[in-house]
């Protein structure tokens, strides 16, 4: 996941009502046509609520991206679910670090969990396994942080047009023995739907809790939310350009 934000980017849309997820309305931001560069905002939205279509628990306050595009497949709703069971492909995502100037792995290392507890490695999630409801459990580890962190992952929705996959932190994110993040403060909710024959919408909502420390500069968290939606869409996630080069 590693979604690491600071202080509101200037140079990305911003509105002061917050973002609006695909659940039963018109999303906020639109979706990008395919093709395009997908639609990204950033928010500092104190007053805003997650809905209860996003799967967050929490009613704190928090920072938020969103990003909004669509790709061509033609493939259906269990395929794509399939690509979010498939935790070992994560290992290589690339992004764009402002810090570096240049393209950098984003994550190092990902397995699929047996659970919270033993954290044994396990082959990836099999669609059949990525029931609504069902909590299922995977390590990461990037290139920013010292350790690798467990998130957790609940499918919301399973439709055969619609899927929204939920994914949060339940162990703390550091950096050498300094805590970034606290267990629950990084989130993010994936939502993809038909929007024609062979045209597929993407909507991410990435948050973090509000109070809690950030790292890094908030144009590379833009970078990498662009990595994830590549990732899912099938485009190659170096693929030139960025959102943000600074």
């Amino acid at each position: 996941m590693a979604l690491f934000m600071a202080r509101p980017l200037g140079a990305l849309a911003q509105a002061a009502d917050g973002p609006r997820p695909p659940c039963g309305t018109t999303p906020q931001p639109s979706y990008a046509p395919p093709g395009v560069a997908p639609a990204i905002e950033v928010w500092h939205a104190p007053e805003w609520t997650a809905s209860a279509c996003t799967g967050w628990a929490s009613p704190h306050p928090i920072l938020l991206v969103t990003l909004a595009g669509s790709f061509r497949y033609e493939g259906g709703a269990p395929d794509l679910l399939a690509r979010f069971g498939r935790i070992s492909s994560l290992r290589g995502i690339r992004y764009w670090s402002v810090g570096d100037r240049g393209w950098r792995t984003l994550v190092t290392g990902a397995a699929a969990l047996d659970g919270p507890v033993t954290r044994r490695r396990r082959t990836d999630f099999a669609v059949a396994e990525m029931a609504r409801g069902v909590d299922l459990y995977f390590a990461q580890e990037d290139s920013r942080s010292s350790s690798e962190v467990i998130y957790r992952m609940r499918v919301l929705e399973s439709e055969p047009d619609r899927v929204a996959i939920a994914v949060e932190n339940t162990t703390s994110v550091r950096f050498l023995l300094v805590p970034l993040f606290a267990p629950g403060d990084l989130r993010c909710t994936s939502y993809l739907e038909r929007l024609s024959p062979g045209v597929w919408g993407y909507y991410a909502l990435w948050g973090i809790r509000a109070g809690a420390q950030t790292s890094g500069h908030e144009a590379s968290s833009v970078n990498r939310a662009l990595a994830f939606y590549r990732h899912v869409a099938g485009v190659p996630t170096d693929q030139e350009p960025p959102v943000a080069r600074r």
